[in-house]
């Protein structure tokens, strides 16, 4: 009868119960023993921390520290201190159950031991932590902190002193943090690492980097210290008595591929920070080359050459022109046609091609041409969630093509039906920036718009406009806004009784379904200023949902989002543009679409809500009789209750778009072959527009000019209009 069998000898349980002996040498071999099974070993890492290994080392490491130091008790701390650095290696979980054991302070502490080999091991292992974003950050704000950074490197260790670099990178993000630095002369000790070894040039770039990054204070003393000699003159790559500046560009060219990313990345920084700096066209070819060169690394170096190469190039079109004749699309399309790039890789070269398509036609035409579509679409379904979004993103720049959305390249169920399962997606950054990709491609020039719906894409916009997440809804809204764009009618019905009348008012401005809507016999404006009192005390999250809440009851009150009133007026704008047909939507529900356009218009908060909103009554305002009858009643409300109108407000904006937009809907009102025209000419006189628009036939903008002359024009048929 078979036996059952033991463990094998060298099991993780074995590890950790050997770790728990009494004995110190069967210590000191289970972990050194540990370390060999999990170094560069993501499986055995992860087996091994499930089963409490980085506790038992941190009990070990702790417990040690209080003995009297021997020999074994010496090598004991050495070797814990290795395992909890090759368990935070390059792996965050790993990271975070060291931190979680109580580990990074004894650490710490083994910085200030007098043995060599006790420090090493514990900056090398504090290093692994500081590669991950969920390491403690240091306020250099401190006296204390910078103290502690200095210390580090002051020291002729090359582990302790890239570790001050280390922790630089990792914690440096305010102004006044990088300031901080530079007058304490770490930016001074930084330069002199560059001229060090290969582990303290590396670290010393990337620090440099974060130090300049968005602080154009620092770069110009650090560049033109360079300048003017007054930095530190180093050794750099063979070369005597270089400058800081030069090392670094220098530097681009040095054997170590991960020292050329890392220069390549500290120059860029000190462009896009100071852009007058490295403006020389052989500086940027130089860069825009090496990137493209780096990528083709199958290791670290070609996972991050792609995010690095986007830095240099976004919102630059300069960039990006250069870029394409350096035929960085190709490259970046046939990288995205291997199979099975690492995540980080996939996501970058997505994001590059993002940047690429950017502004250029020519970039988006060649990315069409390239057939890599299906590629970008197959990663809409990957399993990380960051290629998901850069894929969405992708997607967004390379359908800004008028040309090819006019030929409907986009409009097709392969790439509609991933997007729109991914409005569904457990990420909100992925539902965000699907519904950018989905803005653009519903835009669509053809009658194909069906397509989007029949998938489920308008029910899912709809929901999302309801969101508790206001990026969501704002996103939501401009996708919904889109579609509308030159839709037939039949389209702007499944859309508007998808998402009602009622709802659409509330994402415009505060209104009610009636009287007895409001609690306590309260007025709607008395209501709306006790809602706006009570909202004002809350917090963000408790806000939108008082105010999803109060929407769900009938009590409608205005969307708390200025951008997302804008585009929910953008939304109505698009709706009532086309035939009388399509002007009948806003009068859906006695009209609670055009009044809450009034009551936004009279208190808009800002001028692109105004813009948006005098669109819509214009749009209106070129309908028919009764059409026009409406607008005129929203334009002059002190008719009926002595409110001062926006119209003169309008009319006398600092901005032209809104000038243009008011003048707009008194063409459309004064047109001499309607009926009603010499009622409302009369009318827009006695309201005082007569004067405010002759003032306006010499406007510096030439729309407006034009817009005035011809209501004047207009109002001249009448004896006893505007003349």
């Amino acid at each position: 009868m078979p036996t059952p069998t033991s463990a094998p000898p060298h099991s993780a349980p074995d590890f950790l119960s050997r770790l728990a002996s009494p004995d110190p040498e069967i210590k000191l071999k289970a972990l050194r023993d540990i370390k060999n099974q999990i170094i560069g070993n993501r499986t055995k890492k992860l087996s091994f921390l499930k089963l409490g290994a980085v506790p038992a080392v941190a009990s070990v490491l702790a417990a040690s520290l209080s003995h009297s130091p021997d020999d074994v008790i010496h090598n004991i701390v050495v070797q814990s201190a290795a395992v909890l650095g090759s368990f935070a290696c390059g792996f965050d979980a790993g990271v975070r159950a060291v931190l979680d054991s109580a580990s990074f302070p004894h650490l710490l502490r083994l910085l200030s031991s007098p043995d060599d080999k006790v420090v090493d091991a514990a900056a090398r292992s504090l290093r692994m932590i500081y590669q991950s974003k969920l390491a403690p950050k240091f306020d250099f704000l401190e006296a204390k902190n910078m103290e502690f950074l200095l210390s580090l490197l002051n020291s002729e260790s090359e582990n302790v002193s890239g570790l001050g670099a280390s922790i630089i990178t990792h914690s440096c993000e305010s102004g006044p943090e990088q300031l901080a630095l530079c007058d304490a002369g770490v930016l001074k000790k930084l330069i002199n690492l560059l001229g060090g070894t290969l582990s303290q040039r590396n670290a010393s770039l990337e620090s440099l980097a974060a130090i300049f990054r968005g602080n154009p204070d620092v770069v110009s003393k650090f560049v033109e210290g360079s300048k003017n000699g007054s930095e530190v003159v180093l050794k750099c790559v063979g070369s005597e008595g270089v400058n800081a500046l030069t090392c670094v560009s220098e530097l681009t060219k040095d054997r170590n591929l991960r020292t050329r990313l890392l220069a390549c990345e500290c120059l860029i920084v000190i462009r896009n920070t100071c852009p007058g700096y490295l403006q020389d066209i052989g500086i940027k070819m130089k860069l825009v080359n090496l990137l493209i060169e780096l990528l083709d690394d199958p290791g670290q170096v070609g996972d991050d050459a792609p995010s690095v190469f986007s830095s240099l190039i976004t919102e630059k079109e300069d960039m990006q022109k250069l870029a394409f004749e350096a035929n960085a699309v190709n490259k970046f399309c046939h990288h995205l046609q291997k199979n099975q790039l690492n995540p980080k890789r996939l996501q970058g070269v997505l994001l590059a091609l993002s940047d690429l398509c950017a502004k250029l036609e020519s970039c988006r035409l060649a990315f069409l041409s390239l057939k890599v579509l299906n590629s970008v679409t197959d990663a809409l379904t990957h399993d990380s969630a960051d290629v998901r979004s850069a894929a969405c993103i992708c997607l967004r720049n390379v359908t800004r093509s008028i040309k090819n959305l006019c030929a409907g390249y986009f409009m097709n169920e392969m790439l509609v039906i991933p997007l729109v399962r991914l409005l569904d997606d457990p990420s909100i950054s992925v539902q965000v920036a699907a519904l950018g990709a989905i803005s653009n491609v519903v835009v669509d020039f053809t009658t194909r718009k069906s397509t989007f719906v029949q998938c489920g894409g308008t029910k899912q916009l709809v929901q999302l406009s309801k969101s508790m997440d206001s990026t969501l809804r704002l996103n939501a809204l401009w996708a919904l806004r889109n579609m509308m764009f030159l839709a037939d009618d039949r389209c702007k019905e499944t859309i508007i009784l998808e998402l009602t009348a009622s709802l659409l008012a509330s994402l415009i401005a505060a209104t009610s379904t009636g009287p007895e809507a409001f609690p306590f016999g309260m007025t709607a404006p008395t209501f709306q200023l006790q809602v706006s009192a009570s909202v004002k005390s809350l917090k963000r999250s408790d806000k939108v949902y008082l105010i999803v809440n109060l929407c769900s009851f009938g009590i409608l009150t205005a969307d708390p989002e200025p951008s997302i009133q804008e585009q929910a007026l953008g939304f109505v704008r698009n709706l009532v543009d086309g035939c009388a047909k399509s002007i009948e939507f806003i009068f859906a529900e006695d009209g609670i679409i055009l009044d809450a356009v009034g009551r936004q218009l009279q208190s808009a908060s800002k001028a692109e809500i105004g813009i948006q909103g005098m669109y819509v009554l214009g749009n209106v305002a070129s309908g028919n009789e009764f059409h026009k009858e409406a607008v005129m009643h929203q334009l002059l409300p002190q008719v009926d209750n002595g409110t001062q109108s926006f119209m003169m407000k309008f009319l006398q904006s600092n901005d032209s778009r809104l000038r243009t937009a008011a003048v707009w809907a008194i063409v459309n009102l004064t047109f001499p072959a309607c009926p009603g025209a010499f009622s409302r000419v009369v009318k827009l006189k006695n309201a005082g527009i007569e004067s405010q628009i002759r003032n306006m036939v010499n406007d510096p903008c030439l729309d407006v000019k034009l817009r005035a002359r011809t209501v004047l024009t207009q109002s001249m048929t009448f004896s006893d209009g505007l003349t």
